[in-house]
């Protein structure tokens, strides 16, 4: 089968990240893309304010077509999924959704079902045990809904948003963390 069958409807194409820079992607905004260091402790470092992880929503889903494929799970396979925005004083800097497959939330993982506001990234780059095996970047437009739930706030909307999604491994078991890079952080549109 070819990637595109995997893909919902209006979901972005997604890249490998050491395949080179698209050419519609901002430097500035590649940069912020290809760290792989933590992301919260580098959008901390960022901020001049207050920083805080805020929870959107936090549920048993399903993972869209592309994220299934990548985490290997059938159709019907639960996730719990966690959205949260990271936060400088008050405004949001950066929107991600991270699944959890619930055959994922055993052993030392279950912890990952109750972190509430803390970072996620406080637990998986505290463990030295955890793997990154795949970072891929896209774009985002206003069709898509994360676009939608990222950039719900703003007044006015960006032409587009640039994103990552990970896949680790943490305590062996697969988490895939999509963050999407708001224009007050990167002071980038599209």
């Amino acid at each position: 089968m070819s990637h595109f069958q995997f893909r919902s409807l209006g979901e972005p194409h997604w890249f490998e990240l050491g395949s080179g820079r698209p050419g519609n992607l901002p430097e500035r905004t590649f940069h912020w893309l290809q760290d792989s260091a933590s992301l919260t402790r580098r959008v901390t470092a960022a901020c001049r304010g207050c920083f805080r992880v805020q929870v959107v929503s936090q549920c048993w889903g399903r993972a869209f077509n592309s994220e299934r494929q990548v985490l290997g799970l059938g159709f019907r396979t639960a996730c719990l999924v966690r959205e949260v925005e990271l936060l400088c004083d008050g405004r949001p800097q950066v929107f991600a959704r991270t699944l959890i497959p619930a055959t994922s939330l055993r052993g030392a993982a279950r912890r990952l079902a109750l972190l509430r506001d803390r970072p996620l990234g406080a637990v998986l780059f505290a463990d030295p045990h955890t793997r990154r095996e795949r970072v891929e970047i896209a774009r985002f437009l206003p069709g898509h809904r994360l676009y939608g739930t990222a950039t719900s706030h703003l007044a006015e909307k960006p032409e587009s948003v640039w994103g990552r999604r990970t896949l680790f491994r943490y305590a062996g078991q697969p988490i895939l963390v999509n963050e999407l890079f708001l224009p007050d952080l990167i002071g980038e549109g599209g």
